[in-house]
């Protein structure tokens, strides 16, 4: 199903207006269920140890998720938009590896 680009960049600035982590909260918290919250927050921690250099079997047991998981996350680190590195950077998240 392809998304409406209209659609996507509606989203894409309702994103851009947030403008603290309370309304960041607000709005994941109206707009996601509670388990999707949790999986996005779990893809976003293993972002973060694989951008620390952790090897996957640790993160894997750390986080306990499958390995497939985070060699997915691994590739949109290295071959997604962008994204990861640029807010990665932007949080000044330390990296023992370079993406």
């Amino acid at each position: 199903m392809a998304i409406p680009p209209k659609h996507l960049r509606e989203l894409y600035q309702l994103f851009s207006s947030i403008g603290s982590e309370k309304e960041a909260k607000l709005l994941l918290e109206d707009l996601m269920t509670p388990q999707e919250l949790a999986s996005l927050a779990e893809r976003w921690q293993l972002i973060q140890e694989l951008h620390a250099g952790s090897p996957q079997r640790d993160i894997a047991k750390k986080l306990h998720v499958s390995i497939s998981k985070i060699t997915r996350g691994s590739r949109q680190m290295k071959f997604g938009s962008g994204g990861f590195p640029l807010f990665l950077k932007k949080l000044k998240k330390n990296s023992a590896a370079s993406w």
